[in-house]
């Protein structure tokens, strides 16, 4: 019986919990039904193998452990991934006064920092485990303010979920137009200073 991600998912969760002693704990899964990004762009990780029969069969012993005898809840919804239900939790954590850290590796939940909501990334190829605030997000990505993540991730796209950006532009590019023009809508309201190829990609 595959036990691979059952006992890396309990190892990293036990391990990573000592380092922060949460007062409480849940979980997000993913469900097998598509989202509402592939309704609005079907090549949305069109790029990805589908996953084996055995993971899923893993998966389900997995849950089992984190309800029955870890006591842990667990959420899932279908149509939204499990990035979409961590951020709502998040927001509505913030708003009922808690503190929350978000453990994922994704810089796409940078999006979602603010003074109360922290990413925890999980130790991982020899690194030490990192806890982003607001201050380490606007440093990482030499931005202003939270909300130009959005900017910075759109305008370079991503790769592993075959999304893509403006072409040709990549990390050291999106912050200099960043820089210059705040977000996507101050880009496109000067394309116009822009020079040759860039132009006519940004356009």
């Amino acid at each position: 019986f595959p036990t691979s991600v059952t006992y890396g998912f309990l190892k990293s969760l036990l391990d990573n919990c000592k380092n922060i002693s949460p007062k409480g704990v849940c979980i997000a899964f993913d469900t097998e039904v598509p989202t509402f990004r592939h309704d609005l762009d079907p090549n949305y990780k069109a790029n990805r193998d589908v996953a084996p029969d055995r993971f899923f069969q893993d998966i389900d012993q997995l849950e089992i452990i984190l309800k029955d005898n870890l006591n842990l809840p667990i959420f899932k919804s279908p149509g939204f991934e499990a990035d979409d239900i961590i951020g709502t939790l998040a927001k509505k954590a913030e708003k009922a006064g808690f503190i929350t850290y978000m453990m994922t590796p994704d810089k796409d939940f940078a999006q979602l920092v603010s003074d109360n909501i922290y990413m925890y990334r999980p130790p991982r190829m020899g690194n030490n485990a990192e806890v982003w605030g607001v201050s380490e997000v606007l440093k990482k990505f030499e931005i202003n303010r939270i909300d130009q993540v959005i900017d910075y991730l759109g305008m370079m796209g991503d790769a592993s979920d075959n999304i893509p950006g403006i072409p040709g532009v990549g990390d050291k590019t999106a912050k200099k137009l960043l820089a210059l023009y705040d977000n996507m809508d101050g880009l496109y309201l000067h394309t116009d200073e822009l020079k040759g190829k860039q132009k006519e990609k940004v356009e």
